[in-house]
């Protein structure tokens, strides 16, 4: 499911989250709802490509993504893993959320 906020600021951000309820990925701000739509259009063929994650390790030993659009912007982070096969978890349910979702889905 992908939820879309909008915070004090007017700023908007979406959050994708697993059938079960917990976060996978929150987005950055964007300033506008166009600009957000615009980028949840994009995820569908993006997810396909493996360069658009990013996987990074914490100083304290957790492990998140990032995931970035064709020119290397952050779109958004995933919440802190305990192991690396979580993270790698992570991934893959987001890929299957997106790349299963249908563009009128999309908020």
């Amino acid at each position: 499911m992908i939820e879309v906020k909008k915070d004090k600021n007017d700023l908007y951000s979406f959050v994708v989250t697993a059938k079960g309820g917990n976060s996978i990925l929150q987005s950055v701000p964007f300033p506008t709802k166009k600009e957000l739509s615009a980028t949840l259009k994009q995820l569908p063929p993006l997810v396909s490509k493996p360069s658009v994650f990013e996987r990074k390790t914490s100083h304290n030993g957790k492990f998140h993504f990032t995931l970035k659009d064709q020119r290397g912007s952050i779109i958004g982070t995933s919440k802190d893993y305990s192991s690396e096969a979580g993270m790698e978890n992570g991934i893959t349910n987001f890929r299957n959320r997106i790349s299963g979702l249908d563009q009128s889905q999309l908020p």
